[in-house]
């Protein structure tokens, strides 16, 4: 099995931009993280960030040309305007697990909306970089994985 896992925009700050709401985790051990959960698994992640909306849409479509068998993506503050990350998203018709760190229901009501959403399987908000191997765990779920 593999699956992408992709992050947007600032997800590169992770330890660094407001901690009170996304942790002290840096991104290098949030990677290193999922890194040891998939491989314990069996599963093959290829795991992106950008902080370009371009580059996340060519990233989605890559998972699906090189035979990704699902996303888990955390999109950021693309989350609340993006529809191209949506329409890419839709266009692969693979299963896609949204994650967020923060719970964005306790957050700025410009956070509750999420255009990504209507394309996902599933979404996992406000459990911290734990959301990310709860959505790995999902999606191994849904596709007939063992955990």
């Amino acid at each position: 099995m593999k699956l992408y896992i992709i992050n947007g925009p600032n997800l590169n700050m992770l330890g660094i931009r407001e901690p009170s709401h996304y942790g002290s985790v840096g991104y290098a051990e949030l990677e290193r993280t999922l890194t040891a959960h998939c491989d314990a698994l069996g599963i093959e992640c290829v795991i992106y960030q950008s902080n370009h909306e371009g580059d996340l849409v060519d990233k989605i479509q890559e998972a699906y040309f090189l035979g990704a068998d699902g996303i888990v993506i955390n999109p950021g503050a693309y989350t609340h305007m993006s529809i191209a990350l949506l329409d890419a998203v839709k266009a692969v018709s693979l299963p896609v697990v949204e994650v967020h760190i923060s719970d964005l229901s306790k957050r700025e009501d410009f956070r509750q909306i999420s255009y990504i959403r209507a394309a996902c399987v599933k979404t996992i908000s406000g459990h911290g970089i734990l959301g990310y191997t709860e959505a790995i765990d999902h999606l191994l779920s849904l596709l007939g994985g063992k955990k």
